[in-house]
C-alpha cells in the first residue's frame, strides 16, 4: 500500500492512472463513482480531496482536470487536456471558467509543454487557402504580441478570429487566405488585441468528436 493512503484511496489512484493510459485523458467524477459503486459525487470528491491533500494528484475547477503528480504514479500519457473556448468577452480573462465549452485531449507534442495553451473553434472559410476549415480546432499559444506574417488569434470586440497579421504604413491588417474575403483593417477605435499564436490544428472529418 502506498504510504499514507487507505486501501480505497490507493485503488482510486490506480484507476486514475489506468484510465489515463487507456483513454489519453482522466476520468470524470461520475465515472470514478460508477467504477467504485460510490452513490454520490460528494463521496468521490472526499477521496479526491484526500489524494490531493497528500500530494498524489492536482485538480482544477474544470471537468476531467485530475492530474497525477506523485512520481511513483506518473503515467506515460502522451495527451494533454486543453480547454475549448466559446465566445470570449473583450477585456475578460482568456481562460475564464464561463468561456470553457469542453476539455479536449491533444497530443502533448503539439502543445510543446505550453501549460496555458487553449483551443478555438474556427468559424467560416476565410482561411481555407491554408487548409483551415470551418469547425476545425486550432491550438493557440497565449501571447499578446506578434511578428509580421504570423498566424494568430485576434480578439476584435467580443469575437476571436484567426488570420495572418500584417503591419504596414497604414496600420495593422488581418489577412485571409481565401480570395473571396477582404483583409480586415484594425481601426484605432476598435477594441482589438492579439491573444495568441496558432501552433496546431485538429480536424474531425465526421463532425462527431467536437
Amino acid at each position: 500500500m502506498a504510504k499514507g493512503l487507505t486501501q480505497r484511496q490507493e485503488a482510486i489512484l490506480q484507476f486514475l492512472m489506468d484510465y489515463a493510459q487507456r483513454e489519453g485523458y482522466p476520468p470524470s467524477i461520475r465515472e470514478i463513482g460508477k467504477h467504485f459503486d460510490i452513490g454520490s459525487l460528494r463521496g468521490v470528491t472526499v477521496h479526491l480531496d484526500a489524494l490531493e491533500r497528500k500530494g498524489y494528484i492536482e485538480r482544477a475547477n474544470t471537468p476531467r482536470s485530475i492530474r497525477i503528480t506523485h512520481p511513483s504514479y506518473q503515467t506515460d500519457n502522451r495527451a494533454i487536456m486543453l480547454p475549448l473556448l466559446g465566445t470570449i468577452a473583450a477585456g475578460a480573462p482568456i481562460l475564464a471558467q464561463e468561456h470553457v465549452e469542453d476539455l479536449i485531449p491533444v497530443p502533448s507534442e503539439m502543445v510543446r509543454n505550453i501549460a496555458d495553451a487553449f483551443l478555438l473553434r474556427v468559424r467560416g472559410d476565410s482561411m481555407s487557402g491554408e487548409g483551415i476549415m470551418p469547425r476545425d480546432l486550432v491550438v493557440v499559444r497565449p501571447q499578446s504580441n506578434a511578428s509580421h506574417g504570423e498566424l494568430v488569434a485576434v480578439l476584435i470586440e467580443d469575437e476571436a478570429t484567426v488570420k495572418r497579421i500584417h503591419f504596414d504604413k497604414t496600420g495593422v491588417r488581418l489577412m485571409p487566405s481565401n480570395p473571396a474575403y477582404e483583409p480586415i483593417l484594425i481601426e484605432e477605435s476598435q477594441r482589438a488585441r492579439v491573444i495568441g499564436r496558432i501552433i496546431g490544428l485538429i480536424r474531425d472529418y465526421e463532425g462527431m468528436a467536437f
